[in-house]
């Protein structure tokens, strides 16, 4: 099976989770979360290892070895279906709630019985949880919100996880004749149910589903339904010369699809996923294509992910759309971590896969101390990294390290480093890093103190945002946005699938308002630096061209703007 390493890794942890809950050896629990954590740092595909290959990996034994190929060739092991017989089903979802591990689901369960998230919202409710032992209010009232966070997201997929369905279905599936569409393909932060749009022949696909998919919802010769990781994936047939209007209709907005119905009501026809039809003689006009679609209403093509309804519409019947930044147009990476501080690579692998993917400069950007990693940069070992980048860079290869920080902005608006240690610098972002829960105002003006600090350039994920995990804090967004627009600092649009954070509606707003985005993955291991079209995605719902984006600026441009 093709099985990523975080897919792996999070099987390990859930073992190490359910130890933990029914009260296992402590020894046996660290050392399934400590394998769970290495195979996810490893930067190559740990699948491809042999069982003796992967003892050699410091923190993997024998025993987790042997469950690790079961995983990878099954996709689950012996001991952890074991494990998930000996707890009720639903209190593994408990394990989705911020703030709840597996020592408060063991109390919770075995002191209450409390069993699933619908127990803990009732008792929490109920003002029943503050009776246990080291349990008070404001641990009561942190379920609470915690499960209507939970609630908000819907079970909705992150696009890491959503490529992982996507991925499990292509092999039923014959390459060249399906797109996905839905929200997947306007490229949103976050996707619910999966849309496939295929011309094969449902006979032919049918089967294969059937042996692919964990569960078969429904299945038909129009659509077929399954489930596959846990998530909804809905398959619509049709023939190639009906294509274009299937994949158009199922791409666009709701807003988006009415509107287009309302131009074609305007010319006497009628929009629907099958094509355009003439209301005065019903004659069906069929599109193997969208951009013929487009063009028989008239309009200018309009990219998936701009379906949303908010002007692109009304642009493209004067054909006018903006042209948008895309991967050409990126000239670096403006925020990596190296093993200085939290990364895996050395600055001389960052400095080799720059060169490798093209770029003119990679931001070596580390935290700084203060946030309480173990090896967060200090003034002294900053100076130590400066000297370091500066003999990488005098190997004269093609890509560039600039050197930075990632400064912690503290809970009185001051950066975790001194101005003469920041004043040096290539770049410098600011991020908020703890105390995340103060108030609007409070955490508005602690953000816009940092964007006021002349050697600040970049604000990092400037809401904090964990998809699914954490919500944004409360920040006033409006006013961070015109006071960088009075600074000329840029606003980050963090390119991990995990933040993505600045929001494209953010981000738009940061685009009219003259202020510029810079793209950063926030990469700490290899594989992220892929991270990087997530973040243009991003930037293409927000409207931005090359002119708005801090990474399409040569390094002397850059140089010049951050000075």
């Amino acid at each position: 099976m093709d099985v990523s390493n975080r897919e792996i890794a999070s099987k390990l942890l859930l073992i190490g989770q359910l130890l933990e809950i029914t009260g296992d050896n402590v020894y046996k629990i660290r050392a399934f979360n400590r394998a769970a954590d290495v195979i996810e740092r490893v930067n190559s595909p740990v699948a491809l290892m042999s069982e003796e290959e992967l003892k050699l990996v410091p923190g993997i034994g024998p025993a987790i070895a042997k469950k690790f190929r079961e995983i990878v060739e099954t996709g689950t092991c012996n001991e952890l279906e074991e494990l998930r017989g000996r707890v009720p089903p639903s209190l593994v979802e408990l394990l989705n709630l911020e703030g709840v591990g597996p020592k408060t689901i063991a109390v919770l369960w075995k002191k209450m019985n409390i069993q699933s998230i619908g127990d803990l919202e009732k008792a929490a409710s109920g003002r029943r949880i503050r009776s246990l032992k080291g349990f008070g209010e404001k641990k009561e009232q942190g379920f609470l919100k915690s499960i209507a966070l939970y609630r908000a997201a819907g079970g909705r997929m992150n696009r890491v996880e959503a490529e992982a369905v996507v991925n499990r279905l292509a092999g039923s599936l014959t390459p060249g004749t399906w797109v996905v569409a839905g929200s997947y393909r306007r490229g949103r932060s976050t996707i619910g149910d999966i849309d496939i749009v295929t011309t094969e022949s449902p006979s032919l696909i049918n089967p294969k589903l059937r042996n692919s998919a964990a569960e078969v919802i429904d299945e038909g010769e129009r659509k077929t339904s399954v489930r596959v990781l846990g998530q909804r994936v809905d398959i619509r047939f049709t023939h190639e010369r009906q294509f274009g209007s299937m994949l158009m209709y199922l791409t666009g907005s709701k807003e988006f699809n009415i509107r287009l119905r309302e131009i074609a009501i305007e010319k006497g026809r009628k929009v629907n996923e099958y094509g355009i039809e003439d209301r005065a003689d019903g004659k069906l006009h069929e599109f193997s294509s969208e951009k013929d679609m487009f063009a028989f209403l008239g309009l200018q093509y309009i990219i998936p992910e701009l379906r949303e309804n908010l002007g692109e519409i009304e642009l493209a019947r004067d054909y006018q759309l903006p042209l948008l930044v895309g991967p050409s147009n990126i000239r670096g990476d403006l925020h990596v971590h190296s093993d200085w501080s939290d990364g895996a690579l050395t600055l001389e692998e960052l400095a080799v896969k720059g060169e490798g993917l093209g770029y003119d400069y990679i931001l070596c950007s580390d935290h700084s101390a203060t946030l309480g990693i173990t090896h967060g940069l200090d003034e002294e070992k900053l100076q130590r990294q400066a000297h370091e980048i500066e003999r990488v860079n005098r190997k004269a290869g093609a890509c560039t390290l600039l050197h930075g920080i990632e400064v912690d902005i503290l809970s009185n608006g001051t950066l975790g480093l001194p101005n003469h240690a920041l004043s040096d610098l290539d770049l410098v972002i600011a991020s908020v890093h703890s105390g995340l829960k103060e108030d609007r105002d409070t955490m508005t003006r602690r953000v816009i103190m940092a964007l006021e600090n002349e050697n600040v350039d970049i604000i990092g994920h400037p809401t904090g945002r964990l998809l699914g995990k954490r919500p944004a804090f409360e920040i006033d967004m409006s006013r961070v946005i015109d006071r960088a627009r009075d600074t000329g600092t840029s606003l980050e649009c963090n390119a991990s699938p995990w933040r993505l954070d600045l929001d494209d509606t953010y981000i738009r707003h940061s685009k009219d308002n003259g202020v510029r985005i810079s793209i950063g993955t926030d990469t700490h291991r290899d594989n992220e630096f892929s991270n990087m079209r997530y973040g243009i995605t991003l930037a293409q719902r927000g409207w931005c061209s090359p002119g708005d984006i801090v990474n399409s600026l040569s390094m002397k441009e850059l140089i010049d703007w951050a000075s």
